[in-house]
């Protein structure tokens, strides 16, 4: 098997905080990061979709990824989500934060219509091409309308020594091996169940999502195997059962609202408020969210 481009760590994720008048709030922004990677994991990154990526203008992802440079501790290994339907605006995107010296980049596709191969290629090039000396993973999610295979990543890894992982979720981890099979080079990074799914057999990384506020949970889990693993993962079911059933009563549906929930637990000031037009729980609902969740989960 050939190494592997990029180390299985625990990644996590930014949540941005927004004012009564969604302002960035870039104290407690501040306060987060480094409280997530000193407590959790010097891999950290910004604007995945939890992080609202797909949201901000121009002038927020400016202004958010400048305060997340100037916050950020010595040794951690930061990542810029990128996000948008423009690929010149994903490019504009990324020479900006290569300019403020960052090197690690979270991309996925354009999603306004499912990209064709010769236009999946076309994007790769256009980010891995341009940018040789930058690192990338491939967040490989449904919205994007183009799923790619083990079959894919293998051909354009091959092309691009510097996409070096995949980022993939969900509650099917039928595809999951595939990818790892046939494109053994690249890291893959999955949330809790997919992690727990693959640990075992294959090398590969874990991005909290459910424990994205719980730390010592989360570096426990990175680290345990077999039975360990598994009942952990029941747990983080048990826990996410109880999530999913607040947020949604709050009609409630992206990533962020889910993040925020969990992050709260962390940070207690920590704002549930999405960027509009989307809608977010209140702090009602995180206590109710709080006061049903399993005994084993707020230990």
């Amino acid at each position: 098997m050939p190494p592997k481009r990029y180390p299985s760590v625990l990644l996590a994720t930014c949540s941005i905080p927004w004012t009564t008048q969604y302002a960035f709030d870039a104290p407690l922004f501040t306060k987060s990061v480094k409280s997530l990677a000193a407590e959790m994991t010097p891999h950290i990154y910004l604007f995945g979709t939890a992080g609202e990526g797909y949201a901000v203008t121009d002038r927020q992802f400016e202004e958010i990824v400048t305060t997340f440079r100037d916050a950020l501790p010595p040794d951690t290994v930061p990542m810029i989500g990128v996000i948008s339907l423009s690929l010149g605006t994903i490019v504009e995107r990324i020479r900006f934060s290569r300019e403020l010296g960052f090197r690690d980049f979270q991309i996925s596709f354009p999603s306004w219509g499912a990209l064709t191969d010769a236009e999946v290629d076309r994007f790769f090039a256009a980010t891995c091409g341009a940018f040789p000396d930058c690192r990338f993973l491939h967040y490989n999610l449904p919205r994007t309308k183009k799923l790619l295979t083990g079959d894919d990543y293998a051909r354009i890894a091959a092309r691009h020594s510097n996409l070096v992982a995949i980022k993939m979720g969900g509650l099917d981890t039928s595809p999951l091996a595939d990818v790892l099979e046939k494109a053994p080079e690249l890291q893959c990074f999955f949330v809790e169940l997919g992690y727990a799914a693959m640990r075992d057999q294959y090398e590969c990384g874990y991005i909290a999502a459910m424990a994205g506020g719980k730390p010592v949970w989360a570096r426990e889990f990175h680290a345990a195997r077999g039975e360990r693993l598994a009942a952990m993962l029941d747990d983080a079911k048990a826990a996410r059962e109880v999530l999913i059933k607040h947020v949604h009563a709050a009609g409630a549906h992206m990533d962020g609202a889910y993040d925020k929930m969990n992050l709260k637990l962390l940070e207690p000031t920590f704002p549930l408020r999405l960027l509009p037009p989307s809608s977010a729980p209140e702090d009602e609902a995180f206590e109710q969210f709080v006061t049903e969740l399993p005994p084993t989960w707020l230990n």
